[in-house]
């Protein structure tokens, strides 16, 4: 795998345990002990019974699952999402808001009751792009465990470009021989493209899930999916907005971000190699803004994860989309329901890195994942206490 480029220079960026590791002991975590638990998750065996939480703290929402293990996937027990704006401002001052920090403490405190709540025992607790960044961002943490008893770890790129990879494994076609993960987040944009042809069909959903231990980790007796190249752009729905928020007309705005982020594709290998394209070729994306294209394309006035998760959609069908939302102009998407009030500023900024994804690698078919980061730490938790059917990966 080429390397050049790969890990961007973080200055903020504390070391974190590997996800495949132990997770701290939760009974350092005060506003957790006393609610039964204080067990750390490698005393004993686990219980396929026992749940599970996830937590992404992102540059525009706080989102958390709460799951048990069931067969090879899980079970959500409960959910929470909120639009946070940890991010908003970060791009001009560097640093996290007090208005920012405040927002996301009052989400992961209600967080906080739901793990205590459901009782919860094995979780994972992460930050990304926004805390990678900020120059006060040790701060925010000390006062997230402070204020709410809560450790929270601030996951390096390719950690979170893997976890994106690992939670899309159930829709990778068994016909794909040339995959490209996408997952557009708020603050930066992981691509990842894998390598299959030499992985026998029926096991290239299993050959993806493994990918959780790391890009280059090799499982003896099993031929490992390659990961040809990948990337975290420093560019999501937030910092790309906030990058042309000087440009007034609508139009202009949307084509100068468009054409702005495929620039800075330029280091990723597979960008001038195009003869990858070929039959087999598959594209995943994983993110608010495609699965509100998505909704989109369904005229879903009320959203159904059930009918968005794993729908394929054609690049016409994408761009039909993305040309309405130009016609109706900010104040159209703003009342449009299919996009929602905590999306409408953003869905320009996410719509147009797809558009220049699918400018670069043409192809007539897009999968669709409502699942992303938490789901990949759910995933890779549970497969390494061997809690799944078919694992441990």
């Amino acid at each position: 795998m080429s390397k050049r480029s790969r890990r961007r220079a973080t200055p903020h960026l504390r070391a974190v345990p590997d996800l495949i590791g132990p997770a701290p002991l939760l009974s350092q975590n005060p506003a957790l002990a006393g609610h039964g638990l204080a067990r750390s998750r490698v005393e004993g065996t686990p219980d396929p019974a026992d749940l599970y939480a996830a937590l992404d703290l992102g540059t525009n929402s706080c989102r958390m699952l709460i799951a048990q293990p069931k067969g090879n996937q899980f079970h959500v027990v409960d959910s929470f999402s909120k639009s946070v704006q940890l991010g908003h401002g970060l791009e001009a001052s560097g640093r996290l808001s007090r208005a920012s920090m405040a927002r996301t403490v009052g989400a992961l405190k209600i967080c906080q009751r739901k793990l205590k709540t459901h009782n919860v025992q094995r979780m994972r607790l992460v930050a990304t792009e926004a805390c990678r960044r900020a120059s006060n961002a040790p701060e925010f943490i000390s006062l997230v465990q402070r204020d709410t008893g809560l450790a929270l770890e601030i996951i390096e790129p390719e950690q979170e470009a893997r976890l994106a990879v690992v939670s899309c494994a159930p829709l990778v076609s068994t016909r794909t021989e040339q995959l490209l993960v996408v997952d557009i987040g708020g603050g930066s944009t992981e691509l990842v493209w894998i390598d299959l042809s030499a992985v026998p069909r029926l096991e290239r959903p299993g050959a993806i899930m493994r990918l959780h231990a790391g890009f280059d980790e090799v499982t003896p007796g099993m031929v490992p999916a390659r990961v040809v190249d990948w990337i975290s752009v420093p560019l999501g729905v937030a910092t790309l907005k906030d990058q042309f928020s000087d440009v007034d007309d609508d139009a202009a705005r949307f084509a100068l971000m468009s054409w702005f982020f495929e620039e800075n594709l330029a280091e990723f290998s597979p960008y001038n190699e195009t003869d990858q394209v070929r039959e087999g070729f598959q594209i995943i994306g994983t993110s608010g803004t495609v699965t509100t294209v998505a909704a989109s394309h369904l005229n879903l006035r009320r959203y159904d994860r059930n009918k968005v998760d794993g729908l394929r959609m054609t690049s016409d069908q994408i761009d039909t989309v993305i040309q309405t939302y130009l016609a109706m102009g900010p104040e159209g998407r703003r009342k449009d329901p299919r996009i929602g009030r905590d999306r409408h500023s953003l869905i320009m900024s996410g719509a147009a890195i797809l558009q220049a994804l699918l400018r670069v690698w043409p192809t007539d078919r897009l999968s669709v994942a409502d699942r992303g980061l938490r789901e990949g730490l759910l995933y890779a938790q549970m497969s390494a206490d061997g809690v799944l059917e078919d694992g441990p990966y």
